[in-house]
């Protein structure tokens, strides 16, 4: 298939310093295709929220800042959010049209909420989805615990309906043998 770019959402500071599920092992998954998306070329873009004057997020704030083990390099694109949709108010859209991509990996937190909306509607805009498992996390909640809870969006929500839901290594390989034929 090949990818046109690498959507990381929310790996901010004051979430990551939360101790989100699997923290360690989402931190190391994104951290390996971020270095993968760059090595084969493939544009890495990150999305940052905003909560605003006071919130966790406030933009200016260390904790809004993308969390150091995977920090932009110099001109990687950062778009700002205000709401939980990666793509609402953000130019995300206008930029992945202006590059031609189609075929998109995305990553990041919080599952059940920013990850959710952004993947369901990259799925509405037409752009083929791809999450790799193990690079997507969230917080233990009353009803489920955060592992639980990424599982079942994984295998019963966004796989074969709005997303393919790979393996690792397998999205690893796809970017190891290079851009799309078609593309």
């Amino acid at each position: 298939m090949g990818f046109d770019a690498l959507i990381v959402i929310d790996m901010q500071t004051a979430l990551v310093g939360r101790h989100p599920c699997n923290e360690g092992e989402v931190v190391d998954s994104i951290g390996k295709l971020v270095h993968a998306c760059r090595a084969a070329g493939v544009p890495v873009l990150y999305v940052r929220h905003d909560g605003g004057a006071g919130d966790e997020l406030e933009a200016g704030t260390p904790g809004w800042e993308i969390c150091a083990e995977l920090a932009p390099l110099e001109g990687e694109r950062v778009f700002e959010k205000r709401f939980n949709s990666a793509f609402r108010q953000t130019q995300l859209h206008d930029y992945l049209q202006r590059i031609g991509a189609r075929s998109l990996v995305m990553c990041g937190m919080q599952t059940e909420f920013c990850f959710d909306v952004s993947v369901k509607v990259a799925f509405e805009l037409g752009y083929e989805v791809t999450v790799p498992k193990g690079s997507v996390t969230t917080f233990d909640s009353d009803f489920a615990e955060g592992g639980a809870l990424t599982a079942y969006f994984e295998d019963r929500i966004w796989n074969g309906r709005y997303a393919r839901v790979l393996l690792l290594d397998e999205v690893l390989a796809e970017l190891e043998r290079g851009p799309r034929a078609d593309g």
